[in-house]
C-alpha cells in the first residue's frame, strides 16, 4: 500500500491533498475527499465577501447549513461541525484553508480563532479536524496560535525563498506550488519540475515535509512528485471536475472540455491568475496586457493608479459563473485541465490515481535498475 510521511503525520490513507479552492464553496467536495482517504480542505475566503460579493457568501452557506443572517465565524463553525459529522464515522481527515495576506489578516484571525475554539469545545473533533492550511501571505507570526492549539500547519509557496520563510516560521508541511497551478499563479513562471525538487533540497528534513502542487492530477504525476522527494501532492483542478464538486456544472464541464493548451494567464483578484481559455478570458488577457502589464512582468498592481475596469470585469465574470452564464464567465483552472477528460466520483478518482501510482513506482526498479 502507498504511504508517505504525510500519511503518518495527519492520518490519511493516501499522500494526496484536495486543494481548498476559493472563494467558492467546496463544502461537499471536502467531505467526499476526506472520506476517500485524502486530506480534504475547506475553503474559507468566500466568507470574506458578504458585503461586496454576497452571491459568493450565499453560495457558501447553501452547503453549510447556515443562514445569510449568520456572520462569518458562525458560518464557519456550522460548516466545520457539518463536515465533522459527515466524515467521523469513516475516519476522514480535514482542515481549513485560510488566506493570511495583510489585507485578509483580521478575517484570518477570526477563522483560525473559530477553528481553535471549536476543537477545544469538542475534543473528539481532534481525531478528524487536524489541519490549518495558510496561503496568500507571510507565515511568520502564525506559529504560536496554530501549533500551540495542536493543529498540523501547512503553508503554500511559489519559491525557494518562500519555503525558507516557512521553515523559519515553523510550518510542518510546505506546499511548493508551480506555475501550472490554477487561479492564483505565482508572479514568476517557475514550474513544478524545477520548483518542487529545489524546495525539497532546501527545506525537507525530519521535521519539515514538502508536497508539490501545480500540474498534479493523476497517478503518473503523483508518482513523479514522490520520486522527486516530495511527501505528497496537492490537486485542485482535478478535484474540481468531479461529481461531488460544489463548483457550477458549466465550470466542471469547461475543465473536462479544455483540451490541449486550454488555459491562459491574465489578471486575477490578487495578481496573476490562470483561466480556462475562452473568448471571455482571451479578452481579459488582452486588457491585462494593455492596462496591467505588470501581471506579466512580475510587478504588482498599484490600485491607486490602475484602470479599475479590469476589476469590474472580473467581478462581473465571477458573478456570471454563479449564474451559469458561460459566455460572460471567467473559470479558473490549472494547466492540468488539458489532461482531464472525465468527471468521476471522488472515491473512484482517488482509487484510480493510487492504483496507477503504485504500479509505476513498483515498475521503476524493473525498468531502470539492474
Amino acid at each position: 500500500m502507498m504511504k508517505s510521511r504525510l500519511c503518518d503525520l495527519v492520518g490519511i490513507k493516501y499522500p494526496i491533498i484536495q486543494a481548498g479552492m476559493g472563494p467558492f464553496s467546496n463544502n461537499n467536495l471536502c467531505v467526499a475527499a476526506a472520506n476517500a482517504g485524502v486530506l480534504g480542505l475547506l475553503s474559507t475566503s468566500g466568507l470574506f465577501n458578504k458585503t461586496d460579493q454576497p452571491w459568493i457568501y450565499e453560495d457558501f452557506i447553501k452547503t453549510a447549513e447556515a443562514s445569510m443572517d449568520d456572520d462569518m465565524a458562525t458560518v464557519l463553525e456550522k460548516v466545520i461541525k457539518r463536515t465533522y459529522l459527515l466524515v467521523k464515522d469513516k475516519g476522514g481527515i480535514f482542515g481549513i484553508n485560510v488566506m493570511v495576506s495583510v489585507e485578509a489578516g483580521d478575517n484570518a484571525r477570526v477563522m483560525i480563532d473559530t477553528a481553535i475554539r471549536l476543537r477545544e469545545e469538542n475534543p473528539d473533533m481532534k481525531n478528524n479536524f487536524k489541519v490549518i492550511f495558510t496561503s496568500a501571505g507571510d507565515p511568520v507570526g502564525w506559529k504560536d496560535k496554530i501549533k500551540n492549539a495542536g493543529f498540523t500547519w501547512m503553508h503554500v509557496v511559489p519559491s525557494v525563498k518562500g519555503a525558507l520563510r516557512c521553515k523559519k516560521a515553523g510550518v510542518d508541511v510546505i506546499v511548493a506550488s508551480g506555475h501550472e497551478g490554477g487561479f492564483h499563479t505565482s508572479w514568476e513562471p517557475v514550474h513544478s519540475m524545477i520548483l518542487l525538487p529545489a524546495v525539497v533540497e532546501a527545506v525537507s528534513d525530519e521535521k519539515t515535509l514538502v508536497c508539490g502542487a501545480g500540474g498534479f492530477c493523476d497517478g503518473k504525476t503523483l508518482a513523479a512528485a514522490l520520486v522527486m522527494g516530495a511527501d505528497g501532492a496537492q490537486m485542485g483542478t482535478r478535484f474540481l471536475a468531479t461529481q461531488e464538486s460544489d463548483f457550477h456544472q458549466v465550470w466542471k464541464e469547461g475543465v473536462v472540455a479544455a483540451g490541449d493548451r486550454g488555459t491562459l494567464v491574465a489578471r486575477g483578484f490578487v495578481g496573476p491568475a490562470r483561466w480556462l481559455k475562452t473568448p471571455r478570458s482571451e479578452e481579459h488577457a488582452v486588457n491585462t496586457l494593455k492596462k496591467s502589464p505588470g501581471v506579466y512582468l512580475g510587478v504588482p498592481d498599484d490600485y491607486t493608479t490602475m484602470d479599475l475596469s479590469l476589476i469590474d470585469f472580473e467581478v462581473e465574470s465571477m458573478q456570471a459563473i454563479f449564474a451559469g452564464n458561460k459566455e460572460k464567465a471567467l473559470m479558473a483552472a490549472g494547466e492540468a485541465a488539458q489532461r482531464i477528460s472525465d468527471m468521476p466520483k471522488v472515491n473512484d478518482l482517488v482509487q484510480s490515481m493510487v492504483k496507477e501510482a503504485e504500479s509505476i513506482l513498483r515498475d521503476i526498479p524493473k525498468k531502470y535498475l539492474d
